[in-house]
């Protein structure tokens, strides 16, 4: 599939009063859009533009897929970013590769200072697997990914490693993982530079049964900004 032709149009209505201010690198206003709490996003970033992502009340884990616009095949990898950057912490100069090594998108500003791409997203079955069969009917973050990926041809399959702007998971001496709670704050943004025109897909996570979300899922905001030459 080719999705650099199928953008969206946005409207005035989309961009609200204060975006210039709230996104965390200036320039013209491309996009300013509010995700609900639970729910997908998702948008073609040109090359250039700079997508801020904006956590409004805090403590909200935001799972993130990123495709090359031209080619939908070229996808990130977190296996081959943290070998690029030697650590498994994304922040500000972290460079956001494909599964061929090619820059997607790359973190230009950061408040928070730590990002995961080693957690995952959740899912129905890992929500059973964790946490109990009376938790199979919540929504998760691939449901989210699937329902937003179908507008533009993705399936299951092109569900790959994702990244979790805001959320603190971290590393056991021993390997084991935790998910506890995040280093953010109301407010708190972190910045994207698109290294070529990248389909950003988000799930503005649902989860309810561990601290990744503070317990209470809540939204975000999404502003694009062009900077000047």
């Amino acid at each position: 599939m080719n999705a650099s032709t199928a953008t969206a149009p946005q409207s005035e209505a989309q961009r609200r009063p204060g975006a210039q201010s709230a996104a965390l690198v200036s320039g013209q206003v491309i996009l300013d859009e509010h995700v609900e709490a639970r729910g997908p996003w998702s948008a073609v970033v040109k090359a250039g533009d700079v997508l801020t992502i904006v956590d409004l009340e805090g403590n909200q884990a935001v799972d993130c897929l990123l495709y090359s616009a031209a080619n939908v095949a070229i996808r990130y990898s977190a296996a081959v970013t943290i070998a690029a950057q030697q650590s498994i912490i994304l922040t500000t100069g972290s460079v956001l590769r494909s599964d061929d090594g090619d820059a997607l998108m790359t973190v230009e500003a950061d408040e928070v200072g730590v990002h995961d791409t080693i957690g995952g997203a959740c899912s129905q079955e890992s929500n059973t697997l964790r946490y109990g069969q009376h938790t199979h009917e919540q929504h998760a973050c691939v449901e989210n990914f699937l329902i937003e990926g179908s507008k533009w041809g993705l399936m299951k399959p092109d569900i790959v490693s994702n990244i979790n702007w805001f959320m603190n998971v971290p590393v056991d001496p021993d390997g084991a993982l935790g998910i506890v709670d995040g280093l953010s704050a109301p407010g708190k943004r972190v910045a994207l530079r698109a290294e070529t025109d990248v389909l950003v897909l988000v799930s503005n996570c649902p989860q309810i049964n561990n601290p990744c979300n503070g317990f209470n899922p809540t939204p975000v905001r999404m502003i694009v900004t062009r900077p000047e030459a």
